[in-house]
């Protein structure tokens, strides 16, 4: 069986170890086809603490690491720079 990986970005990274990212699905509508976006919060395992809010990162489906976190992290795809 293929192992599942999604793209999606960085929403909060304020747990240890621990981020949300927040994935979209573009869908037609099957009545209207109009395009739809569904959008989903995933818990992912970050070992290492290197993302930031707003990095677009690839993950990966592993065992259950937690009651609601069961992906890990697998690279960053593209950062972004903060300025303040």
């Amino acid at each position: 069986m293929p192992v599942k990986q999604k793209i999606g970005i960085v929403v909060s990274t304020k747990m240890n170890k621990t981020i949300v990212v927040k994935v979209e699905n573009r869908y037609s509508h099957p009545i209207y086809s109009k395009i739809m976006i569904k959008t989903r919060k995933y818990l992912v395992h970050d070992d290492v603490e290197t993302c930031n809010v707003g990095d677009q990162v690839l993950v990966q489906e592993c065992r259950p690491l937690s009651k609601k976190k069961r992906w890990k992290l697998v690279k960053i795809l593209s950062k972004t720079s903060l300025i303040s």
